[in-house]
C-alpha cells in the first residue's frame, strides 16, 4: 500500500472532514467530484447525479471534460455507497445473482467512499458509515485509510485527460 502523497492530502483533508460533519448533522452525502490543478491552485466541484446508469455515464463525462477544460492534475470523488463486509465479499457474484445488487442484498453496510485519481494512480478508501453515538439521524466514519492502484476499471476513472507529451497517463508514484 502506498501512502496518499501530503501534497493531495493537503487538499482532500479538509474535504473528507467536511463530509465527516455532513453526516454528523443528520444530514446524507451527496455525490460530489473535485476537479483539481495543482499548478493554478484551483479546484472546481462538481455536483453528481448517479440514480440511473444513463447519469452515470453523463457526470463521468462532465467531469472528464471540465478536467481537460482546466487541465485537470487529480479529482476527487465523495459518495455514499453500499458494500459488502470483508466476509461476503468472495461471495459478490452470489448476492448479485440472488439480491440484484448489494443494496438488496441483507448484507449490505453503509460507506463513505472516497476516490483520488492522479496521473500516479488511484487512491481509494471505503469507511463504514455507523451511529454517532445512540443517535438515530446522526452518523460518522472513522478514519480513511487509502489503498493505492495502478490498474482500476470503471466510468469513474481514467477521467483525467492526457497532457502534451505523455501516450498515456503516469500510473507510477516515484
Amino acid at each position: 500500500m502506498s501512502a496518499l502523497p501530503v501534497t493531495y492530502l493537503e487538499i482532500v483533508g479538509p474535504l473528507i472532514d467536511t463530509a465527516r460533519e455532513i453526516l454528523e448533522r443528520g444530514e446524507s452525502l451527496s455525490p460530489f467530484a473535485f476537479v483539481g490543478n495543482l499548478t493554478t491552485g484551483e479546484t472546481f466541484p462538481v455536483l453528481l447525479s448517479t440514480a440511473t446508469d444513463e447519469e452515470k455515464d453523463g457526470a463521468a463525462a462532465m467531469i472528464r471534460r471540465l478536467a481537460e477544460l482546466h487541465e485537470a492534475d487529480f479529482i476527487f470523488m465523495i459518495m455514499e455507497a453500499w458494500s459488502l463486509p470483508p466476509s461476503k465479499v468472495g461471495q459478490f457474484r452470489e448476492i448479485i445473482e440472488e439480491y440484484g445488487s448489494i443494496g438488496a442484498s441483507p448484507y449490505r453496510i453503509d460507506v463513505a467512499s472516497f476516490a483520488l485519481e492522479t496521473r500516479h494512480g488511484l487512491w481509494v478508501t471505503q469507511i463504514p458509515i455507523e451511529p454517532k453515538d445512540a443517535s438515530e439521524t446522526q452518523r460518522t466514519f472513522g478514519r480513511p485509510q487509502f489503498q493505492h492502484f495502478t490498474d482500476a476499471k470503471g466510468r469513474f476513472v481514467d477521467l483525467l485527460p492526457v497532457k502534451d507529451g505523455e501516450r498515456a497517463a503516469h500510473r507510477t508514484l516515484h
